[in-house]
């Protein structure tokens, strides 16, 4: 098994106190990391599965009575798809309150139900973990730095779901499967959307448009929906960690684009499934797009570990001057260009180096990316 880079401050966490929730997307290893970290102590551990009816029916009309008699002389309890659980915030509260010598363990699918349902209840009473798919920094922990400079052309088609990583030969198959309505499934009935051939299109619009700015008005327009709903689906797919955005930075000069936003793709396997083209890098035209995914996506990866405190965006002009990264940390910004042709020639605005308080400039390529993800 690959380490996850959270295990560490997980086994930190244990008896402290608090329940610890895991969230993440489907097959990103929730199941697997808590499996993994507990296996050692498996006598002291009961295990729930909200998918299962029977342990559903167990958590209705919960007392502090009733979840004693099932609990006994256990000492953690995990919680696994925990959003199929009705009132699990008043469940998980209960025994946070009540069984303090009880370490909770709570994990879901997606932060949609989980996060609405123990937000309230669990206010200061829990560490929040969100579980990615496998990063650039875990692997070379796991097999070094000339291994995975080595499968760079891999992983920018195939991505980083572990299972992916771990079934060579598989990739497309078990790709094209996570990317069916399996990957949104807790979307689709949490808001009960019915139309799932909508959310489809608008996945495979997003996908296509990697690396541009994006129009809800233009996006509605393409699927036959109104804007409103576009927005409304995509804040769910940021939720159910499907993709996320990155806003136009805006501040100073009279022609930057203010409210624009560009949507990217959690993982590189998972948008190429999606418009169904596994074709190798030497023969994609896409090829800056799925780069510039890729970076930003390890990058947000390696901000979650590391307690990155600062905000992401954009940057660009009407007169299409434009920066694809930029960082800002206590009023200092950090610009990035991100390039698959380490060849070519970049010259940061000036416009925008007079503009504001740069802290550093920096081309991204495949032949230093390592240094901004590691």
């Amino acid at each position: 098994m690959i380490p996850r880079g959270c295990i560490k401050d997980f086994q930190d966490d244990l008896f402290k106190g608090k329940a610890l929730v895991v969230s993440g997307a489907r097959q990103v290893g929730k199941t697997t990391l808590i499996n993994t970290l507990l296996e050692k102590d498996s006598e002291r551990v009961l295990l729930f599965n909200g998918d299962d009816a029977d342990t559903r029916s167990i958590f209705d009309n919960a007392t502090v009575v009733k979840l004693r008699n099932f609990i006994g002389d256990k000492e953690i309890v995990v919680i696994d798809e925990a959003q199929r659980i009705k009132d699990i915030g008043i469940v998980s509260k209960i025994i946070v309150d009540q069984m303090p010598k009880v370490q909770l363990i709570v994990s879901g699918s997606s932060s949609l139900e989980l996060a609405n349902e123990i937000s309230e209840p669990l206010t200061g009473r829990r560490y929040d973990y969100f579980l990615f798919p496998i990063s650039t920094s875990e692997l070379v922990k796991y097999h070094g730095l000339l291994e995975e400079t080595r499968n760079l052309h891999h992983r920018l088609i195939f991505g980083h779901y572990p299972e992916v990583i771990t079934s060579p030969g598989k990739e497309k198959r078990l790709l094209t499967h996570i990317a069916g309505s399996y990957l949104y499934k807790d979307l689709l009935a949490y808001e009960k959307i019915k139309k799932s051939s909508v959310l489809d299109k608008l996945v495979r619009a997003l996908a296509l448009q990697i690396g541009n700015e994006v129009s809800y008005n233009e996006l509605a327009q393409l699927i036959g929906i109104d804007k409103e709903t576009v927005e409304k689906y995509i804040d769910l797919l940021e939720k159910a960690f499907v993709v996320f955005r990155l806003d136009a930075f805006s501040r100073n000069v009279r022609n930057e684009i203010k409210k624009g936003k560009k949507i990217f793709f959690f993982d590189n396997g998972i948008r190429n499934a999606v418009i169904g083209n596994f074709n190798a890098v030497e023969l994609r035209t896409d090829i800056g797009a799925l780069w510039e995914n890729f970076v930003l996506s390890e990058r947000k990866k390696y901000n979650a570990s590391n307690n990155f405190y600062g905000k992401s965006y954009f940057w660009r002009t009407i007169q299409q001057q434009e920066i694809d990264y930029l960082e800002e940390v206590d009023g200092k910004i950090n610009a990035f260009e991100i390039k698959w042709n380490s060849k070519k020639k970049v010259r940061f605005p000036a416009t925008f180096l007079k503009a504001y308080n740069i802290n550093e400039t920096k081309i991204i390529t495949p032949e230093n990316y390592y240094e901004f993800v590691l």
